[in-house]
């Protein structure tokens, strides 16, 4: 492979809104060149030294205060990768989610994600690259999901390709190189835990009714664009409907 993504997850799956599900759900991916993958190693251990966190203790985002989460965010934001992340508003989808449907939404949006990773990662390869030009993907570990199941819906989606208005390119993405792993075993994904936080952090108000937006302006140098372009590409919101909401509501001034 030449890429390495890492992905990680932010709100939750539920859609009893009234007994406190979140009404955002947010993928993230982290872009690295594969070359380059040991320093985000590299980044993970000097945030935890700086904030005096003890050696290979894992970085929760959501367990950081404020004041720590900055010092995380900035130097993910001077590293030498690139970020995509699909947020998607939940009370706007047509046909939410049943119980018995297993992950719908979440392999619902991880569609999106390999869309636009797909794109990413072909902008950005160069005749001097190592590797094919695919990209292995690293997963956190979510309760009850198999890499086997993962390695399914990839197939599944790669026999949609161009048939169903799914758009992955298979030189890109290889179902045989998805690997999953517990947060702490790679710190890839607590650099990508804390990029699907700052976005879920920015759009799901807190209890007191405000967001936090500081985390996504200062990553803003990582979000894959093209030719300026950052909604649609490295940031998208999904369903469509909730553009809608992104106009109408001051919270969303960001976007």
């Amino acid at each position: 492979a030449t890429f390495v993504v890492h992905i990680d997850e932010a709100g939750c799956e539920g859609f009893r809104f009234a007994a406190g599900s979140s009404k955002w759900f947010v993928l993230s991916a982290v872009i690295t060149r594969k070359v380059k993958d040991q320093e985000t190693i590299k980044l993970a251990d000097s945030v935890r030294k700086q904030l005096g966190k003890p050696e290979k203790k894992p970085l929760h985002f959501r367990d950081l205060r404020h004041e720590q989460r900055l010092p995380f965010i900035g130097q993910i934001a001077m590293a030498d990768l690139r970020t995509v992340s699909v947020l998607v508003h939940k009370p706007s989808l047509k046909r939410p989610e049943k119980p018995h449907e297993r992950y719908r939404l979440y392999f619902w949006s991880l569609r999106y994600l390999f869309e636009q990773v797909s794109l990413c990662c072909k902008d950005h390869r160069t005749q001097n690259d190592s590797g094919n030009g695919s990209a292995e993907f690293i997963f956190a570990n979510r309760s009850g999901m198999s890499d086997k199941e993962m390695r399914e819906y990839l197939h599944l989606l790669r026999d949609k390709t161009d048939s169903s208005n799914v758009r992955i390119d298979r030189s890109i993405i290889k179902p045989d190189q998805i690997r999953v792993y517990t947060t702490g075993k790679r710190m890839g994904l607590q650099v990508a835990d804390a990029v699907a936080s700052s976005f879920f952090y920015a759009v799901e108000p807190s209890q007191y009714g405000y967001t936090e937006n500081r985390y996504v302006r200062i990553l803003k140098p990582t979000v894959y664009h093209r030719e300026g372009h950052i909604i649609g590409y490295g940031v998208k919101f999904c369903p469509h409907e909730a553009h809608k909401i992104l106009k109408a509501e001051e919270l969303f001034g960001w976007v």
